[in-house]
């Protein structure tokens, strides 16, 4: 049985009718057609072993309450990842609308290319291809009426109450601002509703995590930071060095996102976040998102990479940081996401953030391997190992609402 098959038992929006990324052009006239990979037809299901009743009590759980997943990539790959430079290079990545509508999320934190972005440069991050990626996004969805373009809290209620699935426009790094406070106006109008301040590579604003000196957030990046908090644009610290999400913390006015990480103290490497990080977040009333790209989140006791090495991390991290402050950002996407670093490790730092213990390389993360199965699986999980329907809704929905509700 595929996913798509147990998903479907699960959730399926009504509101969906069938829309196809940029079907309201001629594919192979208008844009270059590519063979994309299926969305709903993926790996095999990921047995939760739970009895009828968690069951049922899970997808309960996920149809009828707002879930939101704090960082994805829910866009549709080529089927052979050594095209993606020359998809990505269109400009017109394909949204997983079907995908989507069998989720079960009600918004989505969409990071976009960001750093992926190469329409003109082989790169990424620049402003001009930013913004190409952005207009191509929003005018495909603006031809179709199951997603919406996320403004505002308000936007995720009535997603909710009308079927339908948000995209919070997000960019996991501030790299293409350069040196001008006044884009992030720019990006805030074009629909930018949370950014990151650095990814792995330093920027103006501060250091990223793959650098072998961490010199923190710089004095324009804290320009960044007061105008982001003015504008309303949630911040991210990811993909930020150690000193820089500390200086963060201290220099926002408003609660900071971790949207994908997970705990150093589970797993060793630069990619994690120590536990003064965390707790710091914590302090400031800001939520951290679990983190399940392929080979980040991995745990001793998990060291194949899978639903439960995340699960290992979460647990940490509700001990570590309180219930309050934790939630999920699997970042997945339809296609392969090992094959997508191998072809950008170079440029997105991917072997410097990996950096520690020795892991068996994985072709997927088996439970989260897209945003279709992803949080199914998250509160199934929750539901056999006992957590109350109260916790449960606080860690995909109500913890991330109260920082929304502060920061915009």
């Amino acid at each position: 049985m595929s996913n798509s098959t147990e998903m479907s038992e699960h959730y399926s929006s009504g509101k969906y009718n069938g829309y196809e990324s940029y079907s309201y052009l001629e594919s192979g006239a208008d844009y270059t057609e590519f063979d994309l990979v299926e969305q709903l037809d993926r790996k095999p299901v990921y047995d939760l072993g739970l009895d009828q009743e968690q069951s049922e009590r899970a997808a309960k759980l996920l149809r009828d309450n707002i879930v939101i997943s704090l960082h994805d990539h829910p866009q549709v790959f080529p089927s052979h990842m050594s095209e993606v430079r020359s998809y990505n290079r269109t400009g017109r990545q394909r949204t997983a609308y079907r995908g989507l509508s069998r989720s079960g999320m009600t918004a989505v934190f969409d990071n976009l290319m960001d750093g992926t972005a190469c329409v003109t440069s082989k790169f990424g991050w620049k402003f001009d291809d930013v913004l190409y990626d952005l207009g191509m996004r929003l005018s495909d969805i603006a031809h179709q009426e199951f997603v919406r373009v996320c403004r505002g809290v308000e936007d995720i209620a009535q997603a909710h109450e009308n079927d339908e699935v948000a995209l919070i426009m997000s960019l996991e790094a501030s790299t293409p601002i350069e040196n001008e406070v006044d884009r992030l106006d720019i990006l805030y109008g074009f629909g930018i509703r949370s950014m990151g301040i650095a990814y792995s590579e330093s920027n103006t604003l501060g250091t990223g995590l793959k650098e072998p000196r961490d010199g923190g957030l710089t004095v324009f990046g804290r320009q960044a930071v007061e105008r982001m908090n003015k504008l309303g644009i949630a911040i991210d610290v990811s993909h930020s060095s150690d000193y820089t999400c500390m200086d963060t913390f201290s220099a926002s006015s408003k609660p900071v996102l971790i949207t994908h990480a997970g705990a150093r103290g589970v797993w060793p490497t630069p990619r994690m976040k120590p536990d003064e990080v965390l707790k710091g977040c914590a302090e400031v009333g800001g939520v951290l998102g679990l983190e399940a790209a392929p080979h980040t989140s991995l745990s001793k006791n998990h060291i194949e990479h899978s639903l439960e090495s995340v699960m290992d991390h979460f647990e940490y991290c509700v001990n570590l940081m309180g219930i309050d402050h934790v939630s999920f950002g699997p970042d997945t996407l339809y296609g392969d996401h090992v094959g997508l670093h191998d072809e950008f490790a170079a440029n997105l730092g991917v072997h410097q953030a990996h950096v520690g213990p020795e892991y068996p390389k994985m072709p997927y993360v088996a439970g989260l391997e897209n945003p279709t199965e992803c949080f199914y699986n998250i509160i199934g999980w929750l539901v056999k190992h006992g957590y109350s329907d109260e916790d449960i809704v606080k860690v995909v929905s109500t913890n991330t609402l109260r920082v929304l509700n502060e920061v915009w």
